[in-house]
């Protein structure tokens, strides 16, 4: 072999090398989080473990609702919940930038005023005052949009549904005089 050929796979073998060693060298900056990042990462546990407690909220009502859970259970294991939820909710406050701290009574305002407008709009659709029966519900906040959805859907449903097939089972609507599944008469 020559001198040259040695020299050039020496001189690759060497970038080669350095190539694969930079994790090593680099791994010293990646571990040096910066506050601003472990802010963030200490804002989204926050996040998590809140939508956590939510979840094990609305999963506690709902069981309790039902029936498996007994009086004397629920209501202890309800206000540990809400208490981990209110310690959760200040550190998140704690975390805010304080321009967001002051609108906090604001947000709460408007959404108080938004439910408020919830609930007489379908108040008006059940009672059927105002003809609410043909125009769909609407609020001013756009996380209330999917509830109001639903509730506009369970009216419309209210109005078709007629019951269920003494024959099949399958729900028919009050238009149909025959079983849409298994021809049985219906009226």
């Amino acid at each position: 072999m020559e001198i040259g050929s040695i020299f050039i796979i020496l001189a690759l073998l060497l970038v080669v090398g350095l190539f694969v060693s930079r994790p090593f060298f680099d791994s010293r900056k990646e571990l040096l989080i910066s506050p601003s990042d472990q802010a963030d990462h200490e804002r989204s546990a926050l996040l998590a473990e809140r939508d956590r407690i939510l979840t094990a909220l609305r999963e506690l009502d709902f069981d309790y609702t039902l029936g498996k859970i007994p009086d004397e259970d629920y209501l202890p294991q309800r206000n540990a919940l809400l208490q981990k939820g209110a310690n959760l909710l200040r550190q998140l406050d704690a975390l805010q930038p304080d321009a967001e701290a002051g609108d906090a009574e604001s947000r709460l305002e408007e959404a108080i005023a938004a439910r408020r407008i919830e609930k007489r709009s379908l108040s008006m659709g059940a009672n059927g005052h105002a003809g609410a029966a043909d125009a769909p519900v609407k609020t001013a906040t756009q996380d209330d949009e999917f509830e109001v959805m639903l509730a506009n859907r369970r009216r419309v449903r209210q109005e078709k549904a007629a019951g269920f097939c003494p024959q099949c089972g399958q729900p028919v609507q009050k238009s149909d005089r025959f079983c849409p599944k298994c021809g049985a008469k219906t009226v």
